[in-house]
């Protein structure tokens, strides 16, 4: 039990860096981004994409949290 308390840790400390570099592209790089690309920030496609990257991986971690241990 303490390895996966370990790992979900490690994952929380990414993810608070991941927050930090979201932050960072939302206000710095998104506005050159969709400047550069304009079609493909407003592409059903590419939305799609995003959002089923973030259920995918909302998934892992409920299964990841309720799986046993072996």
């Amino acid at each position: 039990l303490a390895g996966r308390w370990t790992v979900f840790g490690v994952f929380a400390v990414l993810g608070f860096v991941g927050g930090i570099l979201a932050n960072w592209a939302y206000k710095q790089a998104l506005p050159v981004l969709v400047s550069m690309f304009p079609d493909l920030f407003t592409a059903e496609w590419f939305l799609s994409g995003i959002g089923g990257t973030l259920l995918t991986l909302l998934i892992v971690v409920i299964w990841a949290s309720f799986s046993p241990d072996k």
